[in-house]
This record gives structure tokens, sequence and C-alpha cells, in this order.
């Protein structure tokens, strides 16, 4: 029994010292059963690889979706940014560009008359159509009074109807009513025919956005694209204002007179800076 069992262990260590070496040795093939254990192991890894590989990419794609929110955060507030310094940027220069040429304005007006243009930043516009006025920054402790003409680099836009210390309200030309007692009336003559030429601004009309002038002389020289100005008669308006340009003239309702469209020249539209003028009382002329 005890030779049996010697004889069974000695067959199994041979063969294993045969398995082994059969299988260190240096072969070509693998074995059958080699190449089974192999592609089953392949095809398994396959199985486990592909979904791994699948989530792995998946956390990888959600911390870079993660990154590029934040990056387009970072564009978003920055995009804004830009904007809102552009349009800073915009209205600083479209302001410097209306200051200097303010300036310009008054600086060739101190060439043309000893006037003293004060200006002025429009505040509030009445939209109310039966009292329309423009409220302006200065008042009786800038030294305003009734009755100043205010006007723009373009030409007249009304007169000072109310003053308070620290603001004033404007009539505009768009208020005139011959038809009203309350409304002022402006005499007007001809750029380069002030000796000539003489009439009353003293009405408009809301649906063509015309001025009318009348009091026309038959034998008066005024025609179409004349430059109408304030001719400072009657020592209520300075003279030499620029009121608008003539359009057409058209004989008067009595037929000894004539009346002449004018188109306004200053834009009540778009009105931002305006400009109070102040003539030198007769105490400063004789000084």
């Amino acid at each position: 029994m005890r030779n049996r069992r010697m004889f069974v262990l000695m067959i199994i260590v041979v063969l294993f010292v045969a398995v082994m070496g059969f299988s260190i040795g240096d072969r070509k093939k693998l074995t059958w059963p080699e190449n089974f254990v192999l592609d089953a192991s392949g095809v398994v890894q396959q199985w486990f690889y592909k979904p791994a590989g699948y989530i792995a990419g998946l956390f990888e794609d959600l911390t870079n979706l993660r990154g590029i929110y934040k990056e387009n955060e970072e564009l978003r507030k920055m995009a804004a940014a830009y904007a809102r310094d552009k349009n800073k940027y915009n209205i600083s220069e479209q302001q410097n560009k209306r200051l200097k040429e303010d300036l310009n304005f008054t600086e060739r007006q101190k060439g043309l008359n000893d006037y003293r243009y004060l200006i002025a930043q429009v505040i509030a516009v009445s939209n109310d159509p039966y009292n329309q006025t423009i409220r302006i920054n200065l008042g009786s402790k800038d030294g305003i009074q009734p009755n100043m003409v205010v006007v723009t680099r373009d030409g007249l836009v009304g007169h000072i109807s109310r003053v308070t210390p620290f603001s004033s309200n404007v009539m505009p030309l768009t208020e005139l009513d011959d038809k009203s007692p309350d409304s002022k009336q402006y005499a007007a003559t001809v750029l380069g025919k002030e000796s000539l030429s003489f009439g009353m601004v003293d009405n408009f009309d809301a649906e063509t956005g015309k001025l009318s002038m009348s009091r026309i002389a038959e034998n008066d020289p005024l025609t179409k694209n004349d430059v109408i100005i304030t001719s400072g008669q009657g020592n209520v308006f300075p003279q030499g204002m620029i009121i608008g340009t003539v359009e057409n003239v058209q004989v008067g309702d009595i037929g000894l007179t004539r009346t002449a469209t004018i188109k306004p020249a200053a834009d009540f539209d778009h009105l931002t800076e305006v400009f109070v003028v102040e003539v030198p009382s007769m105490e400063e002329t004789a000084e």
C-alpha cells in the first residue's frame, strides 16, 4: 500500500515537472487550453473595459463642462462690463464734443456782440399741449431774469417766463400764438438787410412745425431762404438771435402786407444744453 502511494506521488511529480518544463520552454504556439483561457479573459476584460472607459469619460466631460460654464460666466461679466464702459465712454465723448462746440460758439459770439452767454442744462420738458415749457437749472441766484432769451448753437429757443432761485421756465417758440394775449411776439428782420426788412414772428403751426412772420411791408426785400433774426426793436429781446429760414412768402389777409413761413433753426426735440443770453444793462454800458 505504501509502495503504491509512493509510485502515484512519483508519477504526479514527474507529470508536474513535465508540464512545467513544457510551459517554460521556448514554444511558438500555445495549447488550446491556453488559447481558450486567454480568449475568455479578453472577452471579459472587453466587457468591463468599455463601460469603465465610458464612465471615466463622462466624469471627465462633466469636469470640463463645469470649467466651461465658469469661463462663460466670466466672459459674460467681462462683456457686460465692456458694454457698460463703452456706453459711458460714448456718453462722455458726446458730452465733451457738445461742450467743445458750445465753447467755440460762445467764443465766436464774443466777436459779434458784448452779450454774455450762460450755459444751462435742460432738466425737464413739459408735454402738456396747452402749456409746453422747458425747465433749466439756472435761476435768480445765477442772475437769470424774465424775458431773457434762450438759444442753442443753432438758433433761438424762446424766452424766460418764470424764475425761481435755482431754476427757470423757458417759454419756447412753439408756444407762439397770435390769438393769445399772453403770447409774446418777436420783432424780426433779415440778416444782411437789417435796415430794409421788418416783421413780427408771432405764431407757430404745430401741424407743419413752422413759424409765421407777419406785418411784412409790401416793398420789403425779404425773399425765400433769407435768414430771420431778432431785430432788437422794442428793447424786449436782444438783436441778432437767429430764428430761422424763410421757406415761402404770401400776401397777407388784408392785402397790404405780406406773411412769411419760417423753418425754425433750433431743434426743440433734442435739447440738452442751452444758453441764456445776458445783455449788459444801461448802467454797465455807461460805465
